[in-house]
């Protein structure tokens, strides 16, 4: 049995998003992964410590599935989903400008090697990564959820400051991609 390796076309996989969104405002349920990663945290006693995470986990306790099958997914897609020779194509002119900047590796790679290989981590790196990851997270709190959360789940509700939310997103996504990393690299 050939197994046929793309994605699913708009009109299945946007209505399977539909209705998993109808059921979840059905059951007055939330989505977005700072959901599960506030509940994992609670159920990790993280209410001990802040007021934040101080709730009953075990009412939402279902956000640790999708978390689950957001790691499991991942680790079927990248090892039993993909083509041992399949070639990905980024577009000349984005390879050419990550060389400018010093990235190798750029025609065949999503995420550039000498970026995310642990071998190539240095201080600088660890910095970008621990400022960032601590910027999305004080983010997605400050914006009262992630961008899943806001895109799929917010907008779904017509829920207006989902929207700015959204829209704030993208365009901080630009000013980073424009403006901030041509200055970091």
């Amino acid at each position: 049995m050939e197994i046929i390796l793309q994605p699913w076309p708009w009109y299945v996989s946007g209505p399977l998003i539909a209705l998993v969104m109808t059921a979840l405002l059905y059951t007055g349920k939330k989505f977005g992964m700072s959901s599960n990663l506030q509940t994992l945290c609670s159920a990790a006693g993280a209410g001990k410590v802040t007021e934040f995470f101080n709730f009953d986990w075990k009412a939402e306790r279902w956000n640790l599935v999708v978390i689950l099958g957001a790691v499991l997914g991942g680790f079927m897609a990248s090892n039993y989903l993909v083509e041992p020779d399949f070639e990905i194509g980024v577009n000349p002119a984005v390879v050419s400008v990550l060389q400018d900047y010093g990235f190798s590796a750029t025609e065949s790679n999503y995420l550039p090697p000498d970026l995310f290989l642990w071998e190539n981590l240095n201080a600088k790196h660890f910095l970008l990564l621990l400022g960032g990851g601590f910027l999305i997270g004080f983010g997605a709190r400050y914006a009262g959820g992630c961008t899943s959360g806001h895109a799929i789940s917010g907008l779904s509700n017509l829920q207006l400051p989902s929207l700015i939310a959204v829209l704030g997103f993208f365009a901080g996504g630009l000013v980073m991609v424009h403006l901030l990393f041509p200055l970091i690299f």
